[in-house]
């Protein structure tokens, strides 16, 4: 039987205290409700719908995916409300896994078993067991199939004490979900419409209704506020640090690390506290990362040693470069095999070849320079005038000496020296010494300014 998802996500969250909708607060990186869809996209469904309704453009705008089919609460009038919303468009013939887009750490593999162990005729839920199950719905099972799941408000003293709760997950076929919705009172404390009342309808039409219980309550916790949020963060992030860790990855401490998207490493990478991944970030055999280092949408090549206290984003790097410490480097930069980058040094939209190094308080734009170049302290490419960039060639084997400035458009020649203190606007010849300096001069009569002087 085919597969239906839909993702209720039209809350407003207000204990976020946001004005961001509840669905697109961050995690590790990405919005709540996109961790639900990447969940849902590997169960193989063919339909998924996402019911919104607060942020509603919002939330559209953020979750750019043509494939999905969307379906509008205008009014919060409860989950069974907002399944009445996705139903219209939904397949007679398949069966429907309702999700929350406020529970983004329930794994594939769980929902998996959901799928796998339900009857195609049958209807399941997916529970928990937990220590203090204040707040939650309690399944209330018979005979061991769940009977009917009662809410905080509405349950009796023997029925608070069950620790088993519901979240919310459940799985059944269309066609009867879509009789049970029509037949939904909202005769209950809350004056909503409750999912979770079409349970007892099921069991009044012999449909067996199976519980199953996930791994962990971890795996199911609603995010409601920003002190579940941040619960949900390192709840996620000692699972990506563990799956890496599994794989050979080292950490100094796996509770100082942060990923927030996807970090691909080879084999004896090593990583060092407090540093933050972003995006889609690589990092090849025997990397080193050291503290304090954010890298994005970066790709760091074999051997590379990242010091501590780098920002690297949009860049690449061949084979054994050591950058740092202090150091920047912006999108488009990319360094070959053995580069040197050292401190409070920026390197932006260039390329610098094998075996260069560019070591101490430095900034390169719009640049390529060649193999085995040394390129001197306080070296600046003057790469914009304002309203154009222009670029900077320097020659394999070239030495630019310290506090130079490089006027682009300009071209070093392979094994230039370049005096230290020049302004270089013309192209200079091959291995040859270009200087440019004006006369050094002293101004007579000349008097420091005072404070409140005229001037």
């Amino acid at each position: 039987m085919r597969l239906s998802i839909v993702i209720l996500a039209a809350g407003q969250g207000t204990r976020m205290r946001s004005d961001l909708p509840k669905v697109l607060q961050p995690l590790a990186g990405k919005p709540l409700l996109a961790h639900v869809l990447e969940c849902s996209r590997e169960l193989g469904a063919d339909d998924i719908c996402v019911v919104y309704g607060h942020g509603a453009e919002a939330v559209q705008d953020a979750i750019d995916d043509e494939a999905l089919r969307w379906a509008l609460q205008t009014e919060q009038l409860g989950t069974g409300h907002a399944m009445q919303q996705a139903m219209p468009g939904t397949p007679d013939d398949n069966r429907v896994l309702v999700l929350f887009g406020d529970v983004p750490l329930l794994l594939p593999a769980t929902l998996a078993v959901l799928l796998g162990e339900t009857p195609l005729d049958d209807m399941a839920v997916l529970t928990v067991d937990m220590e203090d199950p204040t707040g939650y719905g309690r399944v209330i099972r018979e005979n061991g199939s769940v009977s009917r799941i009662v809410e905080e408000k509405d349950a009796s003293s023997s029925e608070k004490g069950v620790r088993e709760i519901n979240t919310g997950v459940m799985l059944c076929p269309a066609i009867r979900l879509k009789r049970w919705l029509d037949n939904l009172s909202n005769d209950n404390a809350q004056g909503e419409y409750y999912l979770t009342d079409i349970i007892a309808m099921a069991v009044n039409d012999k449909v067996r209704v199976h519980g199953i219980k996930a791994g962990s309550s971890v795996e199911v916790m609603g995010i409601n506020d920003k002190k579940q949020l941040a619960e949900a963060e390192r709840a996620l992030q000692a699972r990506l640090v563990d799956e890496l860790m599994q794989q050979g990855v080292g950490f100094a401490d796996p509770a100082r690390v942060d990923i927030r998207g996807t970090l691909t490493c080879g084999k004896e990478v090593f990583i060092d506290v407090n540093a933050v991944f972003e995006g889609d970030v690589e990092l090849g055999d025997g990397t080193v990362v050291e503290s304090n280092n954010l890298v994005r949408d970066s790709k760091l090549g074999r051997g590379t040693l990242l010091h501590s206290n780098c920002h690297v984003e949009g860049a690449t790097t061949g084979s054994n470069c050591e950058i740092g410490p202090f150091s920047r480097l912006r999108p488009g930069a990319e360094l070959k095999d053995n580069v040197k980058v050292g401190n409070f040094v920026e390197i932006k939209k260039s390329v610098v070849d094998d075996g260069s190094k560019v070591n101490h308080l430095t900034y390169i734009g719009d640049a390529e320079i060649g193999k085995a170049v040394n390129v001197g302290a306080g070296t600046i490419t003057c790469n914009y005038d304002g309203a154009n960039k222009f670029k900077t060639r320097i020659g394999d084997g070239a030495f630019i000496g310290s506090g130079v400035e490089l006027v682009a458009p300009v071209e070093i020649g392979e094994g230039a020296t370049i005096g230290a203190g020049s302004t270089i606007t013309k192209p200079t010849p091959a291995d040859k010494l270009t200087l440019e300096r004006a006369k050094q001069f002293t101004v007579q009569g000349w008097k420091k300014p005072v404070k409140g002087g005229k001037k």
